[in-house]
């Protein structure tokens, strides 16, 4: 990736093209009036809190990554649910914060605020069905994000927990192996690992920490799928489980992650030539 591509770009195209692979071929049940509306409440909400705060370092890409993921993800009787749910997310990202970061993903607070109190909402994490080459498309577009973002390793870290847990199942229950092939190959799972659970601003600076985070959220969401037997594991258990990620930062401190690199004249001069020196800081991004 060159040095300054904010990689929120690659998400954006990312995302961006397997909503509209979806809608296309997949028969999602979402209006272009609810796609429209879902981006307008993510941007209005965005536009008003960097007016508020006065922020100068922030845009608009956030915004844009929850309207898609929640035009992915969520369902809806009416028009106003995506408005309504994106501008909430949106404005948690800005209320809701531990020592500089957001404490949820937008676009997964975004589905549980719908999920748990909107009538006529829905979680829909399985319209992707278990094609396996659209499951390619998404590991090879989620790879290229993910490396992007520097957060390659959680996604595996999750996916081989998660895998693992999907193997012992079918061991001990003596099930064929395309049950595990079918599971694996999820559209929506694959989606979550590259696209949600990655998002570097809500996941532990530390590497080890962002592995242990990586291994409780997998046995949480294998518990809720597939011994309480509920919708949408990954998706909540990573809602119930991101308050952690402030505790785990604060015990092994780490770097936090900037999504615009920082230019090369700019640290050049963060590097003091005398212990008088003052180091200039660079504004974080929300």
């Amino acid at each position: 990736m060159p040095a300054r591509l904010d990689a929120r770009w690659l998400q954006i195209g990312a995302i961006g093209g397997l909503l509209l692979f979806g809608v296309l071929t997949r028969d999602f049940a979402l209006s272009w009036q609810q796609v429209v509306l879902c981006f307008a409440g993510a941007l209005a909400a965005q536009a008003l809190w960097i007016s508020a705060l006065g922020l100068k370092d922030v845009g608009y890409l956030s915004a844009i990554v929850t309207g898609i993921g929640l035009s992915v993800l969520v369902r809806a009787d009416t028009l106003w649910v995506h408005p309504v749910v994106a501008a909430i997310a949106i404005t948690a990202k800005f209320v809701i914060r531990v020592r500089g970061k957001h404490v949820f993903n937008p676009a997964n607070l975004g589905v549980m605020i719908a999920v748990l109190f909107v009538p006529g909402a829905w979680l829909s994490p399985g319209q992707w069905g278990s094609d396996m080459v659209a499951g390619l498309w998404f590991i090879a577009l989620g790879i290229t994000v993910t490396l992007s973002a520097r957060r390659f390793d959680i996604a595996w870290a999750f996916l081989a927990c998660f895998g693992a847990l999907l193997i012992g199942r079918v061991v001990w229950l003596d099930q064929r192996w395309a049950v595990l092939l079918n599971q694996l190959s999820s559209g929506s799972l694959l989606l979550f690992t590259f696209f949600m659970i990655t998002d570097p601003m809500t996941t532990p600076n530390d590497r080890r920490m962002r592995w242990l985070y990586a291994a409780l959220v997998a046995v949480l969401a294998f518990t809720w799928q597939f011994v309480w037997y509920r919708n949408g594991g990954p998706v909540w258990a990573l809602f119930l489980l991101s308050p952690l990620v402030p505790l785990l930062d604060w015990l092994v401190p780490g770097e936090k992650h900037r999504w615009r690199p920082v230019p090369a004249e700019q640290v050049s001069t963060e590097v003091p030539c005398a212990p008088s020196s003052v180091t200039p800081t660079v504004p974080s991004t929300a």
